[in-house]
């Protein structure tokens, strides 16, 4: 009878297993779909830090992001208002490259969201945290298009600490017909009211881009 009854527990345990495995192995299919979604659009983003597996900064602090963009398009259509070099406090908006920091939508590029899952700053995964980015620059220009790079060194704990991340870019699509892409939000809309933002949920907002995502662990 306690044979049996081991057998049965076992029996349960293993199918737990493979219930989550089969989960997990689903939400890497829909992961997939996203990108294999969002890879012919027009606007290019490609992310050099964290790279996937990364364990980053210390004690939640001084860990980069690093983009490049790349559009299609004339330098005044992609959205870029000024080059940057920001941050908090005495750095905020100062000159030679002044640019406002604080979440939400960037004003020297408006059409750059960025979440992050594990944010503790406004609405949590679903704000767009791109206005906190440091540095932004030109650094290619051409008969066919334009490449923006875009940096941030995180100087708070904001992320968490000692936890797995995640982040999520993508340019927002001309959302208002204008011919510019400036159409970021501050928070982007929850479509699923599950409290957390995803590509699915980028994908309903309308992107230019692919949407890079990366799976980083932010170290204590």
């Amino acid at each position: 009878m306690g044979k049996v009854s081991n057998n049965r527990a076992c029996a349960v345990v293993w199918l737990s297993i493979v219930g989550l495995c089969g989960a997990m192995n689903a939400q890497a299919a829909t992961d997939d779909a996203d990108d294999m979604d969002t890879n012919n659009m027009p606007v290019k983003v490609q992310m050099f830090a964290p790279a996937k597996g990364d364990h980053v900064g210390i004690g939640g602090r001084g860990w980069f992001v690093d983009l490049a963009i790349q559009y299609p398009t004339t330098l005044d259509n992609t959205g870029f208002s000024g080059f940057q070099l920001t941050g908090p406090a005495v750095h905020n908006n100062v000159a030679p490259f002044p640019g406002t920091f604080s979440a939400g939508a960037d004003d020297r590029l408006p059409g750059l969201i960025v979440l992050a899952s594990t944010t503790t700053l406004g609405v949590g995964g679903c704000q767009n945290i791109a206005n906190l980015f440091n540095l932004t620059g030109v650094t290619n220009t051409s008969a066919t298009g334009v490449e923006l790079w875009d940096t941030w060194i995180v100087g708070g704990p904001f992320f968490g600490v000692d936890t797995p991340s995640k982040i999520y870019v993508a340019v927002a699509a001309d959302l208002n017909g204008d011919g510019i892409y400036n159409d970021a939000p501050g928070v982007v809309p929850d479509v699923n009211g599950d409290g957390m933002c995803s590509a699915a949920d980028l994908k309903a907002l309308g992107v230019a881009s692919n949407i890079v995502k990366t799976h980083f662990y932010i170290n204590p």
